[in-house]
C-alpha cells in the first residue's frame, strides 16, 4: 500500500486537503482509506459524513476512519493489569477500572502511530491518506518511533535480556513471577510495534504532502517543516498551496494579497512541485466542494531520500557524507560526534543518527553547507582503518 502523510501549519486547510486528496484518488480507481487524527471530527465535517473509530464509506471507493485514543488507552491499561496481575495481588493493589481513567500524556501519539501501522499493513486498500496533526506536532509524532526505540535500547539493552532464561527458575523459587520478565516482554513488544511504524515511514511508497497558504507566514512554516522532514529522511511529494485568490482581482483592495501570494508561489516553484488550489469563497463541505478544489490524487511517484557516502580518499584523503537539508541555515546547524552516532541539530530539530559502518572508523574532519546539502568530511583513523598492502 502507498501511504501519503499530509500536514501543514494550523489553519492551512490540512484536513480539507487530506479529504480532497483521498476523494480524488478514489475517483481515479484506488481503494482509499483516509485516517483522521483530530480528537474532534473535523474530517467528518469536511466529508459530510460522521467519521468515528469504525470505518465508514464516505464515497465510492473511499473509506474514512478516525483514531480513538481513549479506547486504545483503556484497552492497553486492561492488558497491562492482566499481565501484572500476580504482582498487583502480592502488593494488595486494587485494579483501576478502565472506564474511570483518561489517557495519559503521550497516549494519543501512541494511538495514532498504532492506527497508522495497522492501516498501512492492511491489504484492503491501495492508498492510505493520513491527516496528521499540524506541522509542529506532526514532526514530533514522526520522530517518536525512532526516539522511543533508542530509549528502550539504552534502558533495556538486548544483551541484558540474555539472562531471561534464569528468571522463570527464580520465579518458581520465589513463588511469584518476577516483574522483570513481563517488563522485558512489554519492552520487546513495544519495540516490535515501533519498528513496524518505522518501516512504514521508511518505505519507498511513503511520502509527505505539505499544505500551506501562500504568504510570508506560510513560507516560513514550509521552510521549517521541510527542514524537519528532511532531517528525518522523509520524502515530500508535493506542496499544496491553498486558498489561492484569482489574479483578476488585481484592481481591487485584494491586489496586495494577490501579489503576495504570487511572489510566494514563484519562490515555492523553485523547490517543490506546487499545486495551487483556488479559494472557493466558502469553507468546503461535502464531496462536491472537495471535487471542486481539484486537488491532485496521490500519483504513482516512489523513492526514498538518500544520504550517500562518497569516496574522496584518492583526491583528498576523506569520505564525504551527504545529508540533504533544504532550507537549512548555517548559523542554525550543529554537529556532535558521540561514539558511533552523530547528533545533528538543524534549526529547532535534532536527530541522533548512527554512522554508516565505514565512517565509524574515521574522525570528523569538517563540514560545509552547500546548496541545501550538509556535507560532512570524515578522515580515516590510522589506528582503525585497514592498512593497504
Amino acid at each position: 500500500m502507498r501511504t501519503l502523510l499530509i500536514t501543514g501549519p494550523g489553519g492551512s486547510g490540512r484536513t480539507t486537503t487530506a479529504a480532497a486528496t483521498a476523494l480524488a484518488a478514489a475517483r481515479e480507481g484506488a481503494r482509499t482509506l483516509v485516517l483522521g487524527t483530530d480528537r474532534t471530527d473535523t474530517l467528518g465535517a469536511v466529508l459530510g459524513v460522521p467519521v468515528g473509530a469504525e470505518p465508514v464509506e464516505a464515497a465510492r471507493g473511499l473509506t474514512a476512519l478516525r483514531v480513538d485514543p481513549d479506547a486504545d488507552f483503556r484497552a492497553d491499561l486492561a492488558a497491562l493489569q492482566d499481565r501484572a496481575a500476580s504482582a498487583l495481588d502480592l502488593l494488595g493493589a486494587s485494579r483501576l477500572d478502565p472506564e474511570e481513567t483518561g489517557p495519559l500524556p503521550g497516549a494519543e501519539e501512541l494511538a495514532v502511530l498504532r492506527a497508522l501501522r495497522d492501516a498501512a499493513l492492511s491489504e484492503a486498500y491501495d492508498l492510505l491518506v493520513v491527516d496528521l496533526p499540524p506541522a509542529p506536532r506532526a514532526l514530533s509524532l514522526l520522530a517518536l518511533p525512532e526516539e522511543l526505540r533508542r530509549y528502550l535500547r539504552r534502558l533495556l539493552p538486548p544483551e541484558r535480556q540474555a539472562a531471561r532464561a534464569l528468571r522463570p527458575v527464580l520465579g518458581r523459587l520465589a513463588g511469584i513471577p518476577l516483574p522483570a520478565e513481563w517488563l522485558y516482554e512489554t519492552a520487546a513488544r513495544l519495540d516490535r510495534q515501533l519498528a513496524a511504524v518505522e518501516a512504514v515511514l521508511a518505505d519507498r511508497r511513503t511520502a509527505v504532502r505539505l499544505v500551506a497558504e501562500p504568504g510570508p507566514a506560510g513560507a516560513d512554516a514550509v521552510r521549517t517543516t521541510a527542514l524537519g522532514l528532511a532531517l528525518r529522511g522523509l520524502r515530500t511529494d508535493a506542496l499544496i498551496a491553498t486558498r489561492v485568490l484569482p489574479e483578476s482581482v488585481e484592481d481591487s483592495w485584494l491586489a496586495g494579497p494577490v501579489a503576495q501570494q504570487r511572489k510566494t508561489l514563484e519562490e515555492w516553484r523553485e523547490s517543490y512541485a506546487v499545486h495551487p488550489v483556488a479559494h472557493l469563497g466558502r469553507d468546503p463541505r461535502g464531496t462536491d466542494d472537495l471535487a471542486a478544489l481539484a486537488v491532485p490524487g496521490a500519483g504513482a511517484g516512489t523513492g526514498t531520500v538518500e544520504w550517500p557516502v562518497t569516496d574522496h580518499l584518492a583526491q583528498d584523503g576523506v569520505l564525504v557524507w551527504h545529508l540533504p537539508l533544504p532550507g537549512a541555515r548555517r548559523d542554525e546547524l550543529d554537529l556532535i560526534r558521540r561514539g558511533d552516532e552523530l547528533v545533528v541539530t538543524a534549526g529547532p530539530f535534532r536527530r541522533i543518527v548512527p554512522l554508516p559502518s565505514a565512517l565509524r572508523r574515521c574522525t570528523v574532519d569538517g563540514a560545509a553547507l552547500r546548496e541545501g546539502e550538509l556535507r560532512i568530511r570524515f578522515r580515516p583513523d590510522p589506528g582503525l582503518w585497514p592498512r593497504t598492502p
